[in-house]
């Protein structure tokens, strides 16, 4: 038929790209050169590119756009998230930085305490390369004022989130953002050294109106100054209120009386409120989410209020602190009044099979708990969370007096359950774990043996904390560093005085690692 006989092809050269040669029916022949040099992703558009490069982690990115000057350009356009040293010698680069990443939406500046921030000149460079900046977060820039944060509020007034920590300037800043920002949805401000005793209130300003929906406050010397900007952002559905000093009974008194029906997702933690305010909180009847941490003046009668009027409670967190004040009582009017329970963390919380038996009966859509440094939490618990919890999914057991025989219960109750983490239960062995994964092969069964010491920070019954402060004890409180060292050695007693155990926390060990790994959120400022 005129063709060319075909010559047999070795199997070990079927799938190489890169043929020695290339013959066609006109006997030329091309050379594997000419492909060498052809660039393939020249056919490609931009946007592909784009596609491609969201796949690839930082360092990879970076690899890439010194391939050409096109990957370069192409990068540098599809950048959006943006973190810089910001220390004051970047002020010269910071043209360079935003001619090549134009279209930054999200930016963090951060400084260390050892070095000299970059100042309100920069800040001011940068907002107007940056106009259409989404979200900004500053930490340790504290040479920047409040003349800086301004002019930054009035050239980026499309700013939705507001993240500051460490930083020296004052109210006057907040306020400006809130004045000129009306997109402004979140707000999160720590350890701000200009809000202070005396300083002036946070007003609303036009964001808390139209579009405030999270508010986050942390360490704060004078966090009531916020208190206008809390009543007032009535689209508001986060409130963070985090080791913060003053009598927060009468701001939540405030809030409870406004009945925010928006108020979802509320966190109080180390801080000076009691029943009171747990019981002024409870007229948001929206709240879906709720953590009562380390708040000793909080007992029984205020966690009730708020289940007998939150029935739509999802998610409740409780670090009794072992004050022994929130137990069986608060609990089982949870399980009476919240049936839509599905995750349930209770630390330093003596609760009881009653209390657990009511939950697990009434609350059928409990998927997550996790119980840790209870002394109460025993075989017959399991056994009563085995049989009856039939939607949980993950478990996780920390410090509890527990042994094989309630691990053992597991094999025969909680269809559902994917996923059990057993930590410091001296009761425990290794043994039971390889036992119950050869019975549940589908279960992942993570076992930690360690023997609990004297004293777990985490769940301290007296003053010592994260920051290795010591905080007021409250009456009949027993201080956990002078109870414990008798059974501890030299080294484990210094390292109690000194706090280094604060920073093992409980909540961690359950619900942090799931989180991230059912939801990939990638908001890496």
């Amino acid at each position: 038929m005129g063709q060319t006989p075909s010559t047999a092809i070795d199997p070990s050269d079927r799938f190489n790209i890169l043929s020695p040669a290339i013959v066609y029916n006109d006997g030329v022949e091309f050379s594997d050169e000419l492909d060498k040099a052809r660039d393939f992703t020249g056919d490609l558009p931009d946007d592909c590119l784009v596609y491609i490069f969201q796949f690839l982690g930082s360092g990879d990115r970076k690899r890439c756009s010194l391939v050409c000057k096109r990957w370069l350009r192409v990068d540098g356009g599809s950048r959006y998230r943006l973190s810089l040293n910001a220390q004051s010698e970047i002020l010269s680069s910071l043209p360079s930085v935003f001619s090549r990443f134009d279209s930054v939406t999200k930016l963090a500046l951060r400084c260390d305490r050892k070095s000299i921030s970059l100042d309100d000149d920069a800040l001011v460079l940068i907002s107007l390369r940056c106009q259409k900046l989404t979200c900004l977060k500053l930490r340790g820039c504290r040479e920047i004022t409040d003349h800086g944060m301004v002019a930054f509020a009035q050239n980026c007034k499309t700013l939705k989130k507001l993240s500051c920590g460490s930083c020296m300037f004052g109210a006057k800043a907040i306020n400006s953002f809130l004045d000129h920002c009306k997109l402004l949805e979140e707000l999160s401000i720590k350890r701000l050294r200009g809000i202070h005793d005396g300083a002036d209130p946070i007003q609303p300003g036009a964001a808390a109106a139209l579009s405030l929906k999270s508010i986050c406050l942390k360490e704060l010397v004078n966090g009531q100054s916020f208190e206008p900007l809390v009543i007032a952002a009535k689209k508001l559905k986060t409130l963070k209120i985090i080791r913060c000093l003053g009598d927060w009974d009468k701001v939540l008194e405030i809030i409870g009386n406004e009945k925010n029906d928006t108020l979802t997702e509320i966190h109080l933690e180390r801080l000076q409120v009691s029943d009171v305010g747990l019981a002024a909180i409870s007229k948001c009847s929206s709240i879906e989410n709720l953590h009562i941490v380390k708040t000793p003046e909080c007992s029984n009668i205020g966690l009730a209020c708020v289940a007998e009027k939150c029935s739509s409670l999802r998610k409740l967190h409780i670090d009794g602190w072992r004050s022994n004040r929130i137990g069986d009582e608060a609990l089982i009017a949870v399980a009476k009044h919240c049936p839509d329970l599905q995750e349930l963390v209770l630390i330093g919380v003596n609760a009881t099979h009653l209390s657990l038996t009511a939950i697990a009966c009434s609350c059928q859509k409990l998927e997550r708990l996790a119980l840790c440094g209870s002394g109460t939490i025993g075989d017959a618990e399991m056994a009563c969370i085995s049989a009856k919890c039939v939607a949980l999914k993950k478990l996780c057991i920390k410090g509890c007096a527990i042994s094989d025989l309630g691990i053992e219960a597991l094999a025969w109750g909680c269809p559902s359950l994917v996923k059990i983490k057993v930590k410091k239960c001296r009761g425990v062995s290794g043994e039971v774990a390889e036992w119950l994964k050869e019975r549940r092969g589908s279960l992942v069964v993570n076992l930690d043996a360690e023997v609990v010491d004297g004293l777990d920070a985490s769940v301290s019954d007296g003053g010592i904390q994260e920051s290795g402060l010591e905080f007021p004890m409250m009456a009949g409180q027993e201080n956990g560093a002078d109870a414990s060292t008798n059974g501890l050695g030299r080294l484990a007693f210094f390292r109690v005085k000194l706090g280094l155990f604060a920073g093992r926390n409980l909540v961690p060990c359950a619900f942090r690692r799931w989180s991230n790994a059912e939801s990939s959120s990638n908001e890496n400022l």
